[in-house]
């Protein structure tokens, strides 16, 4: 859980949000976006969706066991291992779900 946390805690910051702003949008007291942030309280999932809900950001849960291999996917940036990178590479799949949310 800590993890989360940390995670959500750094795209607040990375947003510019306050404590207090994110709490406001997430309809939820700065005290407890503190106290979830330093670890106090171990807050909800409904609370932690509210909160990546303002964040622009979506909790996907992921097997203990599959997290490395997906970590690495994501560092790779889409790209399947052994995969070339440059101008004949085909686009990543990250790339694919980028340009298609803009």
């Amino acid at each position: 859980m800590l993890q989360l946390t940390e995670e959500l805690e750094k795209a607040r910051k990375a947003g510019g949000l306050s404590q207090e702003a994110l709490a406001t949008q997430a309809g939820l007291s700065r005290m407890t976006v503190q106290r979830i942030e330093s670890g106090q309280i171990d807050p909800r999932l409904s609370t932690l969706l509210e909160m990546a809900r303002v964040l622009g950001l979506e909790l996907m849960p992921v097997p203990a066991t599959l997290r490395p291999q997906l970590e690495d996917f994501v560092r790779s940036g889409g790209r399947l291992l052994g995969q070339p990178a440059g101008v004949g590479a085909p686009p990543s799949i990250a790339q694919s779900l980028a340009d298609e949310s803009r």
